[in-house]
């Protein structure tokens, strides 16, 4: 069936920046790229505005078996726009597992690399063409350790990764005439698991932190209805209608009524559930020690940071194992 183009310029303007147009029009990879980018970050949904006649035409082509194009020997020609597109969702996708991944073993030298070639291969298989993958994942892993521990390591594993997918960009191969369109759902649901693979860590990195957050407020809402002790009924009610959004939304987050988030703290401070006061104490003091700034002058930033995230953590746990003891 062939494709429309008005059809295309409304599902482009209803809902363009999740990739509807390029669902639409059998376009799969540069779908997820609008998906997980918004758009290409707003920008390559608005510079479609001009193109979608073209699509449209390179769809109808397809579905018809004409692409003769895609037959010659010579790769397709440079863009400028691919080549940038590959180095910004390359140090978008790069962001993101520092975000949701950074805490994984040997993520510097292994799940970043492999992050960062995820988004340039996903730009290179945009449209008609690919590239090869193991090679542009192969540069990646071999720029890695050269900018070991970077916080801007990202900028260049994307860059050596792009000049190599650019090196071997080629047009995809047509698909075989006798061979029916894949199913619309079958199409969703790689789509989707593509989604939950991109989203899930992050998602949870971002829900953990706020429920640890809420864990923290709910502290401060316990010292003040200590204040109360002489108006018990009062304190009642007003711990009653304060922790009620904390615990709805712990619920939410899986928090668990604070459990996951005192998991947090005690990691904070290297110690276990079963941890007395006493062994609380002695890994605080240790660790002050460890992450003093004055004790860490090439990595201040760093150590402060560590420094308040230690004080935190213990003033959290000495406040639950008071209010443990009160019971």
């Amino acid at each position: 069936m062939a494709k429309g183009v008005v059809t295309a310029y409304a599902l482009w303007a209803i809902g363009g920046p999740l990739g509807l147009h390029h669902l639409y029009l059998g376009r799969d990879s540069h779908a997820l790229l609008w998906l997980l980018t918004l758009g290409g970050f707003g920008v390559g949904w608005a510079r479609e505005v001009f193109r979608i006649p073209a699509y449209v035409n390179e769809a109808n082509r397809e579905a018809a078996g004409r692409t003769e194009r895609r037959r010659q020997a010579r790769p397709p020609p440079m863009s400028v726009a691919r080549f940038a597109g590959q180095v910004c969702v390359g140090i978008y996708f790069g962001v993101v597992a520092l975000i949701g991944l950074s805490s994984l073993n040997f993520f510097n030298l292994i799940v970043l690399p492999l992050s960062v070639g995820a988004g340039v291969h996903l730009v290179s298989c945009a449209g008609l063409e690919t590239s090869d993958l193991w090679k542009t994942l192969t540069t990646c892993l071999i720029t890695s350790p050269i900018f070991y521990g970077s916080t801007l390591s990202p900028l260049p594993i994307s860059l050596a990764a792009s000049v190599t997918a650019a090196q071997h960009r080629q047009f995809k191969p047509p698909r075989a005439t006798n061979v029916p369109p894949e199913p619309l759902v079958s199409r969703l649901y790689r789509l989707g698991l593509a989604w939950l693979a991109f989203s899930a860590p992050l998602g949870y990195c971002v829900f953990h932190n706020t429920t640890a957050t809420l864990y923290y407020l709910s502290d401060c809402f316990a010292a003040v209805l200590d204040a109360l002790w002489f108006f018990p009924w009062l304190k009642g009610v007003l711990e009653y209608l304060l922790l009620l959004p904390y615990r709805v939304l712990c619920a939410v987050t899986g928090g668990g009524g604070g459990g996951e988030a005192e998991d947090f703290w005690r990691k904070v401070l290297s110690v276990s559930k079963e941890a007395s006061l006493e062994e609380i104490t002695h890994s605080y003091r240790e660790l002050v020690k460890v992450w003093h700034p004055d004790h860490n002058p090439t990595r201040a930033q760093e150590a402060q940071q560590m420094f308040i995230q230690i004080q935190e953590a213990y003033e959290t746990l000495l406040r639950r194992h008071k209010a443990f003891r009160r019971r």
